[in-house]
């Protein structure tokens, strides 16, 4: 007789059950992550990056409430991750161009005639 316990079989689907599928939702809060990281240097990643995080809201919605049969979790976190990080660019190129601005004002000098003491 054998020791090994029999292997557990897994849990068999209802065959009017759905097919899992991905959610679209998802792959567009990924596709707007990618468009916020890769425009927000230039300041303009703080639209599509704020967009998907308000779209990521209702996926995540969306997500919980398809109990398993809408998959997608791995997209919308990577989607908000990226989202964050266009956030991240935008708001460092703002501080590089304000400091920028002020070493330019600065850099002017006096502003009064070389006569004067």
């Amino acid at each position: 007789m054998s020791s090994v316990a029999p292997l557990a079989e897994p849990p068999r689907r209802h065959p009017l059950d759905p097919d899992p599928v991905r959610s679209t939702k998802a792959g567009a809060v990924l596709a707007l992550g990618v468009v916020a990281t890769l425009t927000g240097v230039m300041i303009g990643g703080l639209v599509p990056a704020t967009i998907a995080l308000v779209l990521a809201r209702e996926v995540r919605a969306d997500l919980h409430g398809a109990s398993g049969f809408l998959i997608g979790n791995r997209r919308l976190r990577l989607g908000i991750a990226l989202a964050w990080t266009g956030i991240v660019l935008a708001a460092a190129a703002l501080v590089v161009a304000s400091i920028a601005g002020l070493l330019h004002f600065a850099s002017y000098g006096r502003d009064y005639a070389p006569t004067i003491n």
